[in-house]
């Protein structure tokens, strides 16, 4: 039973918030995840750290070889930007089809990833875009978290309880890199996805440098397909090599049946959206 409202105007202030009140603080900023389990009193923290206010944590900015993004930067601000749109038109793919305009205009990047769902829409770009995420504490040096060890479990993430996600950065691709993104839900509109795949192929001369592939709702975490990048390394994409990836990714996930749809139908699911992308990649290598 949340007692007691803080609204901190800046980091550091919220930093001291999250140290004083170390486990007894539980931090919102659109809300979008943190009201609907207060509605259900499945909040059990004590403290409610309002971050609306830090502004300095809002920003998308562009550098030599990397893109940073603040931790309360706005799904709508994502589909929106420029660089975003740019660099890592994956990730944009991805944001653009996160719940309607009301939700987009209120979610948060942060609170996406934090919330640790298996889902998790933006999760899956940003492991197939190799991001890391900047966490902070109070009197720290903040440390930095490869994406695809962040997550821990399903709604749970390698953050302590002072810490916070202060922003996610993300390495420029090349020129070379080829991304597709593809989400498979019941309907259109505010689905949560019975599979995603986010998928980042570097190719050049005809031959896949680098492979980066993400995957949503098919395992306890959003998970890399490393079996499947390892297939795809060094070799040039044919339909043969797509159809043999298929196969081994159907044994690389491990999802469960639920209401939404069956294990064996997410492991059909993927295959044939894993194909489709990678079909995708090599046909807009060839035009």
């Amino acid at each position: 039973m949340i007692s007691e409202y803080l609204a901190p105007k800046s980091l550091s202030e919220a930093l001291q918030f999250m140290g004083k009140w170390r486990g007894k603080a539980r931090l919102i900023a659109g809300g979008t995840n943190v009201i609907p389990d207060m509605r259900v009193k499945a909040v059990e923290e004590q403290i409610l750290i309002d971050l609306s206010r830090v502004k300095s944590l809002s920003y998308v900015k562009e550098e030599k070889q990397k893109i940073r993004i603040g931790a309360l930067s706005t799904m709508s601000e994502l589909v929106h930007s420029k660089v975003i749109q740019k660099y890592v038109p994956l990730l944009h793919d991805a944001v653009s089809q996160i719940g309607n305009p009301l939700v987009r205009n209120r979610a948060t990047i942060a609170g996406n990833l934090v919330d640790a769902s298996p889902a998790a829409d933006s999760a899956v770009p940003l492991l197939a875009l190799d991001a890391k995420i900047i966490v902070e504490k109070n009197r720290a040096k903040p440390r930095e978290v490869v994406m695809d060890r962040f997550f821990v479990g399903p709604n749970k993430t390698v953050l302590k309880r002072d810490e916070l996600v202060r922003e996610v950065v993300v390495p420029k691709p090349g020129p070379s890199a080829k991304m597709s993104y593809s989400k498979f839900g019941l309907r259109n509109a505010m689905a949560v996805s019975v599979v995603s795949i986010g998928v980042c192929l570097e190719i050049e001369k005809g031959k896949c440098t680098k492979a980066r592939i993400g995957l949503g709702s098919v395992a306890p975490t959003p998970i890399r397909a490393y079996e499947v990048e390892k297939m795809l390394a060094g070799q040039v994409i044919t339909e043969e090599l797509i159809q043999r990836c298929c196969q081994v990714v159907r044994d690389e996930i491990h999802p469960i049946t639920d209401v939404r749809a069956s294990l064996e139908y997410r492991k059909s699911m993927t295959s044939v959206l894993l194909g489709r992308l990678l079909r995708q990649a090599s046909l807009r290598e060839r035009a």
